[in-house]
């Protein structure tokens, strides 16, 4: 059986005055566990219609923080953002899978979160701000969640989360309250997990969150 094609956005790391791109290979593994097929996009705006016209689905990986101040926030002391060419890459890809909703597409850590303020989410910059054991969730500690995938225990590692799901249906939450998922009823698949599947042990809320991006871009 054909493995569908999954474009997963890269890391855009400064080293000195040269930039690296990367992927975790965890993502590569289990995508592949999952029977897909996974190749790391260039983080080129002009090349995204040829993404669009040859891969099958496409995985927004986790990261650092987002910049808000171009979306008319204020940044907040602890925030770590990514590199700029990262950011505008990831969001151009977003606008364009908007007009392309029938591609399966995953966010998982900040892959969900930039789904989320791309889609007017407020973005909670620090969550031990509103959480009073916001550490649970970073560092890759792990802690429980009750999902439509099933329930069980999860990796993470973030200090930022969507404060409001706007017109995402929530999927998963967490027992302090934080979404831990959305999904957009009005596309086939369009899904983000505030988790680390990829290096979640349990397999409902691991691998096989995976297997549902691949067989959506299978269809």
């Amino acid at each position: 059986m054909k493995r569908p094609i999954i474009g997963l956005t890269p890391s855009v790391d400064r080293v000195g005055d040269r930039l690296r791109i990367r992927v975790n290979a965890a993502y590569l593994d289990m995508l592949t566990e999952a029977g897909g097929a996974g190749v790391i996009l260039t983080p080129e705006p002009d090349l995204i219609p040829s993404y669009l016209a040859s891969l099958d689905g496409f995985l927004l990986t986790g990261g650092p923080d987002i910049d808000v101040t171009p979306f008319g926030g204020t940044l907040h002391p602890k925030a770590e953002v990514m590199e700029r060419k990262r950011q505008e890459f990831d969001f151009a890809l977003l606008r364009a899978l908007d007009a392309a909703p029938r591609h399966a597409t995953l966010g998982i850590c900040l892959g969900m979160q930039e789904m989320g303020v791309h889609a007017g989410c407020r973005l909670i910059q620090h969550i031990h701000d509103e959480i009073a054991d916001g550490s649970r969730h970073g560092d890759d500690r792990i802690h429980p969640v009750t999902s439509a995938f099933g329930d069980g225990p999860v990796r993470s590692y973030h200090h930022q989360a969507l404060g409001d799901a706007g017109r995402f249906e929530v999927i998963a939450t967490s027992d302090d309250g934080v979404i831990e998922g959305i999904r957009d009823p009005l596309r086939p698949f369009y899904v983000g997990v505030q988790w680390h599947p990829e290096r979640t042990e349990n397999r409902t809320l691991g691998v096989e969150v995976m297997r549902r991006l691949v067989e959506a871009a299978r269809a």
